[in-house]
């Protein structure tokens, strides 16, 4: 009944190898064809790079001053706040200085009383009227006079407090009234213009930095500016139980940062504007070497060594073997290997071996049952 049934077939058209009674063989998949993996690529294009040592560190001002009072006396008045601006020498605080007033007139009454004594005695000595001895007894008492007035002078300074550098009032500790000792903390004044961060680097990066190099600096506090520093100071030694080096970086304008901010920096060791890039994820490693399978015009891939130049974040410059326009496998690498076949995005993936399916007619199972 089959041979009959199949015959029929036959005759009508339908082939017997789309019945799948043909040569076995055919239909069966050429052994000798490589298996496509599917992959994603990028093409390889020009762009800029930058290699960088990252540190992070705690801003600090290098001219910052504790103003300390330097005589007893209560606070008659207050000429800043905290926030204000002042200049070196600036009037911050007056104490009293009724004590020191009278002190410096009594000086000055004494010096005035001895300096005239001396000038008589100066005639009578060039007259010989009296001896040397008494002559220079008279000089030495007015020096010591002079000496006490300039002690007197300087003790009604110092009810005066001024600032002693250029910057900004941080920190006020005393209010009008207060009864200050000589040592007590009064002021801080910080010079936000020597704001520093100090970065810490590898002894191996020693070669890399030099004064004046440009830095980035990122702060937690502005997440989408970036403040542009500069390499003032390379510390002459390495520390020992670290094996870092201490770098600061200076800024010719520090805009809102604060010291004590938290920031980021970036020391930019070189740059390229038109580097050829590399996606990083494209890499894999074999022990300390790094390559990439590059596709070839047959969509076969060759695995090719990575000879890298300047490194980011991101990306790596190749500096041999590869160029402009070669596709990189950048997803699906890990199963390749020298010579394999991949499929691409978009490549369709058609068997030419695939079998048409024939509905046969249904037979009853007594028919089947005869045959």
């Amino acid at each position: 009944m089959h041979c009959l049934l199949l015959a029929i077939l036959c005759f009508s058209g339908i082939s017997c190898e789309k019945l799948g009674f043909g040569d076995k063989d055919k239909a069966k998949k050429d052994p000798s064809e490589k298996p496509t993996i599917p992959v994603e690529v990028a093409i390889l294009g020009l762009g800029p790079i930058e290699s960088v040592l990252k540190a992070s560190s705690n801003l600090e001002a290098e001219s910052e001053v504790n103003v300390l009072a330097r005589t007893s006396n209560r606070v008659k008045g207050l000429l800043v706040e905290e926030g204000s601006q002042v200049k070196a020498g600036d009037l911050l605080l007056q104490l009293d200085d009724d004590i020191q007033t009278i002190q410096v007139s009594k000086a000055k009454n004494q010096v005035l009383e001895s300096r005239e004594e001396y000038e008589r005695q100066k005639s009578l000595h060039a007259q010989n009227l009296i001896s040397d001895q008494v002559f220079s007894q008279s000089k030495f008492q007015l020096q010591q006079l002079e000496l006490n007035l300039q002690d007197a002078e300087r003790e009604l300074g110092y009810t005066q407090i001024h600032a002693p550098i250029h910057g900004k009032i941080t920190q006020r500790m005393v209010k009008v009234g207060d009864q200050v000792s000589a040592g007590q903390d009064l002021f801080t004044v910080i010079d936000f213009d020597s704001i520093v961060a100090r970065l810490y680097v590898t002894e191996k990066a020693l070669s890399k930095i030099q004064e004046n190099q440009m830095v980035r600096i990122e702060s937690t506090a502005f997440p989408e500016k970036v403040f542009d520093g500069y390499v003032a100071r390379i510390a002459p030694v390495v520390e020992s139980k670290s094996g870092m080096i201490k770098v600061t970086v200076g800024f010719q304008d520090v805009g809102p940062l604060l010291p004590g901010m938290y920031v980021d920096g970036s020391i930019i060791t070189s740059s390229k504007p038109d580097a050829l890039l590399l996606p990083k994820k494209g890499i894999l490693y074999d022990g300390e070497q790094r390559f990439i399978f590059r596709v070839k015009v047959n969509n076969e891939v060759e695995r090719v060594l990575l000879n890298a130049g300047l490194e980011d974040a991101e990306n790596v410059e190749p500096i041999s073997l590869l160029k402009q326009g070669d596709q990189i496998v950048i997803a699906g690498q890990t199963g390749l290997k020298d010579g394999s076949k991949v499929q691409l995005p978009g490549d369709t993936d058609e068997n030419p071996n695939q079998e048409i399916p024939v509905n046969l007619p249904k037979t009853s199972d007594s028919e089947s049952s005869r045959d």
